[in-house]
């Protein structure tokens, strides 16, 4: 897989030439490797992409992210399952083990919410009450540990009026980096056979993606850092830009120092070995960086 993202946010062909995707605008001509692309994000009605392109970018494994007029995320492409194995894949996710299951869904809520303690920390707020949350966490988190904290993280974050049913730019600004890490962990989840839409705990039968939603939780404090640390007035250009960077940060995952994107790709897999039962050990240590970059993505037109 690859590691870099591509932002193009203006009149653009997409096309392929002798292995490197070429992006022409009005003006200029830009030419990148396939095989170096992790996310090819089209923020823009007025591209167009070749199918060449496309089938390039798909067999790289890399996701191609397309945005609304509005926007905002609206459709990615979605890899054909290539694992030989997948029927029995399948077969198998659709029957985990429910001991399985309920023990990685309490280490997942349990990473997420140490997270989030680390932001408020970071922000230089008191994350007591917060903690004393973790001390009551159950199994499977049946008296839902996870909703009680974030009625507490979000007010500290961006204020005490702050919910995220608002709309307002910070809310979009959430939802956009939430989509784009979404996309990543979905990616990494069809890479090895298994279906999206059999969650371990979101079952919505409208959501196609509700395995790739539970194991996104312990990533979605460092958007949540990285919004509260910007003075957004509204989704421009160079917020979208800073969301879609985030794939690259440096951060810590099972102890070893990773970038975001290759971290959620070896998250991925230790879960689904768990709950495939190729292993009976589980370590979730992901760990939100202090420093957060905000530089724009390496690679936009």
């Amino acid at each position: 897989m690859g590691w870099r993202t591509i932002l193009v946010s203006r009149h653009a062909k997409i096309s392929l030439t002798m292995g490197n995707l070429v992006i022409q605008t009005d003006t200029d001509r830009y030419h990148t490797p396939v095989r170096d692309i992790s996310v090819l994000l089209i923020q823009t009605v007025q591209a167009v992409i070749t199918t060449a392109a496309v089938a390039a970018l798909s067999e790289a494994q890399a996701k191609i992210i397309f945005t609304g007029r509005d926007g905002q995320p609206i459709a990615e492409t979605s890899n054909c399952y290539p694992n030989a194995r997948t029927a029995a894949l399948v077969t198998e996710q659709v029957n985990w083990e429910r001991s399985r299951v309920e023990n990685l869904w309490t280490r997942i809520v349990a990473s997420k919410i140490h997270n989030q303690i680390r932001v408020v920390s970071y922000l230089g707020h008191d994350p007591s009450r917060m903690v004393d949350e973790v001390s009551q966490l159950e199994l499977n988190d049946e008296t839902n540990r996870e909703a009680v904290v974030a009625r507490q993280y979000f007010p500290e974050l961006f204020g005490d009026d702050f919910s995220r049913s608002d709309l307002v730019p910070v809310n979009a600004a959430l939802d956009y980096g939430y989509a784009i890490l979404l996309s990543m962990v979905d990616r990494a989840i069809v890479s090895r056979g298994y279906l999206t839409c059999f969650g371990i705990h979101h079952i919505s039968a409208e959501n196609a993606f509700n395995l790739g939603s539970d194991f996104m939780e312990p990533f979605r404090p460092i958007i949540d850092y990285w919004v509260a640390q910007q003075k957004i007035q509204d989704l421009t250009p160079d917020i979208k830009f800073g969301l879609a960077r985030l794939l690259e940060v440096p951060m810590i995952f099972n102890g070893k120092q990773e970038i975001l994107s290759n971290a959620v790709d070896k998250y991925v897999a230790v879960c689904l070995h768990f709950l495939s039962g190729d292993t009976d050990q589980i370590r979730i240590e992901v760990e939100v960086p202090h420093a957060v970059s905000s530089d724009a993505i390496n690679d936009y037109v």
